[in-house]
């Protein structure tokens, strides 16, 4: 038994969830945003509430059951709230520059590296040091900023580089002498 799967998801006040053959789509005051539903998991929308339940007792539906339920939630939380990643840059020379629908990134490389933001999406540079990606879709927000850190990952000696902010670098010493 899913533990989190159990629990119905509250839909909040301006908020509406509809189902329309094998889509989910909820609209809020960000936006609407769509889930492709699996055959495996029934999806019902009541009064204030959605709830998702296995819709047979095979081992891949009740392995479903609790992942279709966090996304149905994301879906919901992403209309109302959003979702923000916040990135830090450390380094000499290491900054960054949002520029309308772009994002330069200075890294040590010979050339600038400019990132096109994409739609649904809002890119700030509180600081030349910190990029906030901010957005309805968690899983956009989190892959551009994944694609972000992989231009210059943090290194384990003086610790340069991309990071989530609240993120442990593992720091090594270094040659002895």
């Amino acid at each position: 038994m899913s533990r989190i799967g159990k629990k119905a998801i509250p839909v909040p006040a301006g908020v509406t969830a509809s189902i329309d053959g094998k889509t989910m789509s909820v609209k809020g005051p960000k936006g609407t945003l769509t889930l492709a539903m699996r055959d495996e998991i029934s999806y019902s929308v009541e009064d204030g509430s959605i709830s998702v339940q296995p819709a047979n007792d095979t081992k891949q539906a009740r392995a479903f059951w609790g992942m279709q339920r966090t996304l149905v939630a994301n879906l919901v939380t992403g209309v109302t709230e959003g979702f923000t990643k916040k990135l830090l840059i450390t380094g000499v020379g290491y900054r960054a520059a949002a520029q309308g629908r772009n994002l330069k990134l200075q890294l040590g490389y010979s050339h600038d590296v400019d990132i096109a933001v994409p739609e649904g999406l809002e890119v700030k540079t509180p600081d030349n040091t910190t990029v906030e990606i901010s957005g309805a879709d968690k899983q956009k927000v989190g892959q551009l900023a994944a694609e972000i850190r992989r231009w210059r990952k943090p290194e384990p000696y003086k610790g340069k580089g991309i990071k989530y902010d609240g993120e442990f670098i593992f720091r090594k010493e270094g040659k002895k002498k």
